[in-house]
């Protein structure tokens, strides 16, 4: 009698035994695996076995079977595999280090080449960013101090942002809304709002506090006063923001999630746009950038490639928090008219004519589709003397219009927004001419523009 291989399953052959005895492939062949490492078992050969002899071939070929084969099944095994793969600490083995014995270190070490000097478009930005980052400082709202999380990490409130330094007196430059928080409480003037992290030519944050000198929600600015050595005190210099250019490069310094003095390169990418400012306010005439401007930016400098100021950044347009490659600064025209009147009364003055335009809803609904239109005049106010006439009620309750402003000194106004907008580049005693459409005429009325009543 032979005992046959076969892929499938195994056959006993016998002319003693009637009847076929069949073991399956899995018993046969993997009914266990035993240790590699035993030498205690005796595999017997595998060659063609005689047993005719045998009176119970089955019996002992399954005795022969038990000697060669495993004692651990191998769904066991598979088992035990499968589960330390997902329960142990490591899922995947370290891997076995490999080296090349024929090679030393000194062989494979590659050869430095001196970085040399820079090109000169990089060393004027380095120079630009020495020279100007010691005139920004770091400022914390003193309501919104820094908290280790859990991981150790500094978190930094949203109401931390950048600021100036813009004489040696002391005063700081920033956004309304980097110490908004504090505003809410109403502080007096000289009392302490903020933090204010000057950084030194050692480079050495020196921490002071900065107390409120006047502030103007309006325009997004604030000043505050540190009384810090005159020697840490690097006023910014102030360029002109009339004269910029769409596609000149600018520079962004500031603190983008408490990381102090970061600087970002990028070029103006749009004039006079509509800000709307973190305060809540709509500031017009806004310096478009794609330097990366970040939550922490705010108050910052927006530099031109000379290495003036020529815009306070404040805001970003973006859907997700981060820098989005369109952020906004309030141009320094703006902040040189503003800064010196908060410094001084603690206020902005505004220009304007104290009597109430209709908003273009009401506007648009009374026909008038081009124009600031006259709702009321007060009797005692300038307007009044110079002539200008309201909205009224005719006889049977028809309305009657009152003048329709269409420019201030031959600027254009297209509705009442564009009439505040015009007027904010006039001081409070200045004399403009208002050309007005009078139902049918067309006439021009010379005012004097007074304080715009809050």
């Amino acid at each position: 009698m032979v005992l046959l291989a076969c892929p499938l399953q195994f056959h006993v052959i016998s002319s003693r035994v009637s009847q076929n005895h069949y073991l399956g492939r899995r018993q046969l062949c993997f009914n266990g695996v035993s240790s590699s490492s035993s030498s205690s078992i005796d595999v017997p050969s595998l060659s063609p076995i005689s047993i005719q002899s045998v009176e119970n071939p089955t019996k002992d070929l399954s005795q022969l079977l038990m000697k060669i084969t495993p004692f651990t099944s191998r769904r066991a095994l598979f088992s035990t595999l499968f589960l330390y793969s997902f329960f142990h600490s490591s899922r995947y083995l370290a891997a076995q280090a490999l080296g090349d014995p024929t090679v030393t270190i000194d062989e494979v070490t590659p050869t430095v080449i001196a970085s040399g000097e820079l090109f000169p478009t990089e060393n004027r930005i380095v120079q630009l960013f020495e020279k100007n980052t010691y005139s920004v400082v770091n400022i914390f709202d003193v309501t919104l101090r820094p908290q280790l999380n859990v991981t150790g990490a500094v978190e930094i409130p949203e109401g931390n942002g950048s600021g100036v330094v813009w004489d040696r007196e002391g005063h700081i430059v920033t956004n309304y809304h980097v110490i908004g928080n504090a505003l809410t409480r109403n502080p007096s003037p000289g009392e302490v709002v903020a933090r204010v992290n000057i950084l030194t030519s050692d480079g050495v944050q020196k921490n002071f506090e900065g107390k409120l000198i006047g502030a103007d929600r309006a325009k997004d600015l604030a000043v505050l006063k540190v009384e810090a050595p005159d020697d840490l005190l690097k006023p910014i210099l102030v360029g002109q923001s009339s004269s910029l250019k769409v596609g000149q490069q600018c520079l962004a310094i500031g603190n983008p999630f408490g990381f102090d003095h970061t600087l970002t390169v990028g070029v103006i990418s749009g004039l006079n746009r509509d800000i709307f400012s973190q305060a809540g306010v709509t500031i017009s005439g806004g310096i478009q950038t794609d330097a990366a401007i970040n939550p922490g930016n705010s108050g910052g400098p927006l530099l031109d490639s000379k290495g003036n100021l020529i815009g306070i950044n404040t805001a970003i347009f973006t859907q997700t928090g981060t820098s989005a490659g369109v952020g906004f600064a309030i141009q320094s025209s703006t902040v040189a008219k503003i800064v010196p009147q908060l410094i001084q009364f603690g206020k902005a003055f505004r220009a304007g004519l104290n009597i109430e335009i209709a908003p273009d809803l009401i506007a648009n609904q009374l026909n008038v589709r081009y124009g600031a239109l006259v709702l009321q005049v007060p009797g005692n106010s300038v307007a009044a003397k110079a002539g200008l006439l309201p909205t009224t009620r005719g006889f049977a309750g028809s309305i009657v219009l009152g003048d329709i402003i269409v420019a201030v000194d031959n600027k254009p106004v297209k509705n009442k927004a564009e009439l505040y907008k015009a007027l904010d580049d006039y001081n409070v005693g200045d004399q403009v001419i208002l050309k007005i459409q009078r139902a049918s005429d067309s006439l021009e009325l010379p005012i004097t523009l007074e304080e715009k009543s809050s």
